[in-house]
């Protein structure tokens, strides 16, 4: 009597698994060979999804991919221990037809995805190691405490604008001084709520402040390990470049080395223009919007005190200005300062300043 054989074999078989990540659930569509099968939405577990692939497609390879975002790479790590092999792709670099943006859907952006990753068309991200991210995330968060703070003295002196109250600027040198929060904090206004409510702002300040110096105080700590020290050592030498703006720059890039051309570092941190052309014509749209808005901020900032310390810097700097804004001019500034992060940051030695021979 013969028997229907029925145990599925995907052996030497390669299913693409395209995962549009959600807080509630993960819409997934899968691909095998040409057959597409009929999508569905799942807990947000890779185990979850480990466990189905293994009992629906046993033997085969596993590839799967989702987007970069808001839920990080721990869902990388997690597949990856599950073996299979996963990639973390930009959402800006998904192949989209018109009929994706006109009906975008969880299910439609799964299918992208995996027909993406099917087709080799996707390039994956770089994914940091754990440490790597932890590190990047205690430098991150004192930027977060700044920002905070520039806003809570922006709030104080709305209030002081607002009912005309001024120091005496015989007393005091410098705004936002001991001294001139100490001035404030003797305000008296017309009634109880005007003093309550600046109470409480000079409270917050007070309170950011001291987390500020707290998270420096730990940053500086960061940078005095093995895995920090030499770097942070030479880039200090880079004109503009102090120690929080050195680990800024480690804890973004992480490792100089995944950038092999300097085009592609420029590209990452965003100081490259955008560019349209049509057939013989070439049109530059400004600087890319494609970038990291951490480091392009800290290179731009740094660029501003090297031109006052780098004559080679300050002098391509003034004929910048004699074709075009200085706004315009310190982002030429802020690539070429770049070029010497990476040239420190490749050859492990420090920065040696220039000086410029007068005609």
């Amino acid at each position: 009597m013969q028997t229907q054989d029925t145990k599925l074999d995907f052996k030497n078989q390669d299913v693409y698994v395209g995962i549009d990540v959600g807080k509630k659930g993960w819409a997934i569509r899968i691909l095998v060979g040409e057959h597409i099968f009929k999508p569905f939405t799942q807990p947000p577990q890779p185990a979850i999804l480990a466990h189905y692939l293994r009992r629906n497609f046993p033997g085969a390879r596993y590839h799967a991919v989702y987007e970069a975002g808001y839920f990080g790479f721990w869902i990388y790590q997690a597949l990856k221990k599950e073996g299979i092999d996963c990639i973390v792709v930009s959402p800006a670099d998904v192949p989209t037809t018109h009929k994706d943006k006109r009906r975008k859907t969880n299910p439609r952006d799964a299918w992208r995805m995996a027909r993406g990753l099917r087709s080799g068309e996707l390039e994956p991200i770089y994914v940091p190691s754990q440490e790597c991210l932890e590190d990047r995330t205690l430098v991150r968060t004192r930027l977060w405490y700044v920002r905070k703070q520039t806003r809570c003295k922006n709030q104080i002196k709305a209030i002081l604008q607002f009912y005309g109250l001024k120091p005496e600027e015989s007393t005091i040198e410098t705004h936002w001084s001991r001294r001139y929060i100490q001035w404030i904090e003797h305000i008296q206004m017309g009634y109880p709520s005007g003093d309550k409510a600046l109470s409480h702002l000079i409270d917050e300040l007070l309170y950011l402040r001291k987390k500020i110096t707290e998270l420096t105080k730990q940053i500086r700590e960061l940078s005095r390990t093995d895995r920090y020290r030499e770097r942070t050592q030479c880039l200090c030498t880079v004109p503009g470049v102090g120690l929080l703006s050195a680990m800024v720059i480690l804890t973004e890039l992480i490792d100089i080395h995944r950038f092999h051309t300097e085009d592609q570092l420029a590209s990452f941190v965003g100081l490259v223009p955008d560019e349209r052309s049509t057939g013989e014509d070439e049109t530059i749209i400004g600087i890319t919007r494609r970038h990291n808005a951490i480091l392009r901020t800290i290179l731009v900032e740094a660029a501003w005190i090297a031109i006052r310390t780098d004559p080679a810097l300050m002098m391509a700097f003034s004929g910048y200005t004699h074709r075009m804004k200085k706004n315009l001019a310190i982002i030429r500034i802020a690539r070429k300062l770049l070029n010497r992060v990476r040239f420190v940051l490749k050859n492990q030695q420090p920065y040696q300043i220039r000086l410029v021979k007068a005609a």
